[in-house]
């Protein structure tokens, strides 16, 4: 989900949306491109919005639906589980956006 956001936001942005820097690292000098601070601002704000989108998985104690934000934790929780041998299996529950 978090790729497919990024992918999206990335296919919107155009060659006026990047700025060139020169950078000197070891004795080297050379060019790079970054994203403008604006939309690097504008990319960090989207994103942070993104994870308190609701999904309909159903929580580990209660309720039927969650934000990103604690699916990605509690998909790690039990994943942890499953690498300690906690658990038999671990299937990472897919979210559908509401």
């Amino acid at each position: 989900m978090i790729d497919d956001f990024v992918v999206q936001y990335c296919q919107r942005l155009t060659k006026r949306d990047f700025i060139l820097r020169t950078e000197k690292s070891s004795n080297k000098k050379g060019k790079r491109e970054y994203l403008a601070d604006v939309k690097t601002d504008r990319f960090t704000s989207e994103m942070n919005n993104y994870f308190l989108t609701i999904v309909e998985v159903p929580r580990i104690k209660i309720g039927k639906r969650q934000k990103i934000e604690s699916l990605i934790n509690e998909e790690t929780l039990l994943f942890g589980k499953y690498l300690r041998g906690e658990r038999k299996e671990w299937v990472p529950r897919i979210a559908n956006l509401t």
